[in-house]
């Protein structure tokens, strides 16, 4: 599949962009990101525990493009916990994002309807039926329309297995995918926000280190933190972090 150009059409050299790329800071990887796509770069975010870091770097960016700043899209399930909800406002309205709120074409009420409470069933099928439904298609419609040839996301080296093979700019269902947070720590996460005076998800004081769906996420227990704590121990990505053609899904 051939891969976005960057703004003036040119096309990128995968390896000559990650040389450069692997020393810099992560401001000055969205930086770079930021003068390389112009209007074509976008943010996403889960406004997890961790999700104010990158949200914070994006919000100083200014504008990508006269009159435009980076858009943020938010891929809203409709299971998310209210702590998340309100947690997204927050931030919405400290930062002053160009927030974009993406959901399925399919209600859960329908979904739930034609296929049951999916994530109730334990089966792995299952879990990546409803990652695709409400997750990876919807955000990869979003991606289409807003023209994005490269994403930023807050993914951490140390969250998953598959995470850390990533590199800071690789091809993801057939546009670019930049990590800024790759190498950081949660220490480096939490001394950030410390430094920069930004709220904290309420579900962080209740022992959550991740969240997502309030059905599929758990505090770590001493015994499991981490992702390991997601969709019942059963996977460890939701699917918008893995390859695949635009589209497919997992």
């Amino acid at each position: 599949m051939e891969l976005p150009c960057d703004r003036q059409g040119q096309p990128l050299d995968p390896e000559a962009a990650r040389t450069l790329l692997e020393p810099l800071d992560a401001r000055s990887r969205l930086s770079w990101a930021a003068e390389t796509f112009g209007e074509g770069l976008a943010l996403t975010t889960s406004f997890g525990i961790q999700s104010a870091v990158l949200l914070h770097m994006v919000s100083e960016l200014g504008e990508v493009a006269p009159g435009r700043r980076v858009p943020v899209i938010w891929v809203d399930t409709g299971y998310l916990p209210a702590e998340t909800y309100r947690y997204a406002e927050q931030l919405s309205a400290l930062l002053c994002l160009d927030l974009r709120v993406v959901q399925a074409t399919i209600s859960p009420a329908r979904m739930e309807a034609l296929h049951g409470r999916l994530w109730e069933s334990g089966t792995l099928e299952d879990l990546q039926l409803y990652n695709r439904l409400r997750k990876v298609e919807p955000l990869d419609q979003a991606l289409i329309d807003l023209q994005v040839r490269c994403w930023a996301s807050g993914v951490r080296g140390r969250q998953t297995d598959h995470r850390r093979g990533m590199s800071p700019l690789d091809p993801v269902r057939g546009i670019w995918s930049l990590r800024p947070l790759l190498a950081w720590t949660s220490r480096d996460v939490f001394y950030y926000m410390q430094e920069h005076g930004l709220p904290q998800h309420p579900l962080f004081d209740q022992g959550y280190s991740t969240v997502g769906d309030w059905h599929s996420s758990a505090p770590d227990d001493g015994d499991i933190s981490g992702r390991a704590t997601r969709f019942g121990g059963i996977k460890q990505e939701c699917g918008i972090h893995l390859p695949g053609l635009m589209g497919e899904g997992i």
